[in-house]
C-alpha cells in the first residue's frame, strides 16, 4: 500500500466537509440562476417559464462539462481539497473516474431532476385514467427515491462513505486531492453574530423602559410649535379645528385643562397608555377629560 493510500485511511474525509461541498454546490447553481433570470429582468414577465427545466438542464450541462467531467470534482469539492475517486477500481493507488461514470452521474443528476420537472407535463395530453395512473407511478416512485435516500444518508453517518445515493450506486467516492492539513476554523463570523445577538438583546431589555410615544410627542412639540390660544370654551369652539394628536377634525372633543382640543379617544388611549401623559402642543399635565361645552360645526372647516 502505497503513503498516499495510507493516508487516505489515517485521514478519511470529514462528513462535514462532504456535506459542506453538497451545500456549496446547491449555492452555485441558485447564483448562476439567478444571474441568469437578472439578464431577462426587463422582458416580459413569464418569458422563461415555459422552457425552465431545459435552461435549467442546459446551465447544470455546462458546469457539468468544467467540473465532473474535466476535474472529477465539484466546485464546493474544489474549494474543500476534494475530488471523486472511482471506488470500483482494484488498484491501490488513486484513480479517476471512468467516462461511464461521469456519463451516469450527468444523467442521474441532471437528466433526473429534468425529468422531476417536466414528467407531468409529458404525460399531461393522455386520457385522463391513463394520466392518473402515469402520476400515481410518478409519485410512488418518487417516494421510494426519497425513502432511499434518507436510508443512504444515515449509511453515510455510521460510515462517512457516500454522501448521496448516485455516489453509492455508481461507487464514486470523496477523497483528498492532498494531504489531508488541519481544517481551519474562522471566528470572525461568530464574533459578529455573538456582538449583533447580544447588541439585540440589550435592545429587546432596553425598549421597554422606553416611553416611545411620548418621546414622539415631545420631538413633534418640538418640530412643530404651535402658539397656545386663549382658555375660554368660546375660543376653543372657533379656533381649534383638528385633534392636537391625530390633526383630524376631532369626534367628540375633549380638553385636558388647557387651550388644545382631543378627540375623545385619542387622548383616552394615550392617557391610559401613559398616566403621566402631556399635551405635545404646550406640554400640560391631564388634570381632567373635559368635553367642549359648545359644538363645533364641520362648515367651519371651509370658514375663511
Amino acid at each position: 500500500m502505497t503513503s498516499s493510500d495510507n493516508e487516505e485511511s489515517l485521514n478519511p474525509v470529514l462528513r462535514i466537509s462532504q456535506l459542506d461541498a453538497l451545500e456549496l454546490n446547491k449555492a452555485l447553481e441558485q447564483l448562476v440562476w439567478s444571474q441568469f433570470t437578472h439578464c431577462f429582468h426587463g422582458f416580459k414577465p413569464g418569458l422563461l417559464a415555459r422552457f425552465e427545466p431545459e435552461i435549467k438542464a442546459f446551465l447544470w450541462l455546462f458546469l457539468w462539462r468544467f467540473t465532473i467531467y474535466s476535474k472529477n470534482a465539484t466546485v464546493g469539492q474544489t474549494v474543500l481539497n476534494i475530488q471523486y475517486k472511482n471506488d470500483f477500481s482494484q488498484m491501490q493507488k488513486y484513480q479517476p473516474l471512468s467516462k461511464r461514470q461521469k456519463l451516469w452521474y450527468l444523467i442521474c443528476t441532471v437528466g433526473g431532476r429534468w425529468l422531476e420537472e417536466r414528467c407531468y407535463d409529458l404525460f399531461s395530453n393522455r386520457p385522463l385514467e391513463s394520466f392518473c395512473k402515469t402520476k400515481y407511478f410518478i409519485n410512488l416512485v418518487v417516494g421510494l427515491l426519497k425513502l432511499f435516500e434518507l436510508l443512504n444518508f444515515l449509511i453515510f453517518l455510521q460510515k462517512g462513505k457516500f454522501a448521496t445515493l448516485t455516489e453509492r450506486i455508481l461507487g464514486i467516492r470523496s477523497v483528498f486531492c492532498l494531504p489531508q492539513s488541519v481544517r481551519q476554523i474562522g471566528f470572525e463570523f461568530m464574533n459578529r453574530e455573538l456582538l449583533w445577538h447580544g447588541f439585540a438583546e440589550f435592545l429587546i431589555f432596553l425598549l421597554p423602559l422606553i416611553n416611545m410615544q411620548k418621546l414622539k410627542l415631545r420631538i413633534s412639540s418640538w418640530c412643530l410649535p404651535i402658539a397656545g390660544f386663549p382658555s375660554s370654551d368660546h375660543t376653543l369652539a372657533v379656533n381649534c379645528k383638528e385633534c392636537s394628536l391625530c390633526g383630524e377634525w376631532p369626534t367628540m372633543p375633549h380638553t385636558i385643562g388647557c387651550s388644545h382640543v382631543f378627540c375623545y379617544y385619542c387622548i383616552k388611549s394615550n392617557y391610559l397608555f401613559d398616566m403621566y401623559f402631556t399635551c405635545p402642543k404646550c406640554g400640560s399635565e391631564v388634570h381632567d377629560l373635559l368635553p367642549l361645552k359648545y359644538k363645533i360645526e364641520m362648515t367651519e372647516v371651509h370658514a375663511p
